[in-house]
């Protein structure tokens, strides 16, 4: 992952400020929040500024995902071009439902918090919408699991991980 954060940096860095790649590395499905963070660290923006960054950024999507990703997928079905990209997604909610659905709200919440591989909040409001969770309890949990998210990255990117790294 770090080697995808630089690339993105070294190409945007000539035309944006490190604060704006930051933003855009933190709204990005899979990097996220977590990406954010080890771009900020790296770009060396001081820590507030960069919390601030990275959780607009990584929230800014998940309120349109819960609203209108089902829309959407209706309607790509039914061009066959993209169908495939529909199942693909749907198969892969499928695929986490079960970690969610054990343990409820609080299973979304360590869904989008702890940062594994497949997991954060774009997944986590994939899996919420294509199942027909409520709404407003997912946005509160997917919230949440950014925070922890948040500390947890923290911790690796700008605390005793990320001194040991630089």
């Amino acid at each position: 992952m770090n080697n995808i954060i630089i690339n993105i940096i070294n190409e945007l860095g000539k035309t944006i400020s490190k604060e704006m790649i930051v933003f855009i590395i933190s709204l990005l499905p899979i990097l996220e929040l977590r990406g954010g963070l080890i771009a900020a660290s790296i770009l060396n923006i001081p820590y507030l500024k960069a919390a601030i960054i990275c959780i607009l950024g990584n929230i800014l999507p998940i309120p349109f995902i819960l609203l209108f990703l089902n829309k959407i997928f209706n309607l790509m079905e039914k061009w066959k071009p993209t169908k495939k990209l529909v199942k693909f997604f749907r198969d892969r909610a499928h695929k986490n439902k079960a970690k969610i659905d054990k343990y409820g709200f609080w299973g979304l919440v360590l869904f989008v918090g702890i940062p594994l591989p497949g997991t954060g909040a774009w997944t986590g409001a994939l899996v919420s919408s294509v199942f027909g969770m409520d709404e407003g309890k997912s946005a509160l949990a997917i919230f949440i699991g950014i925070l922890l998210a948040f500390v947890i990255m923290s911790i690796v990117s700008y605390g005793i991980i990320g001194n040991i790294i630089r």
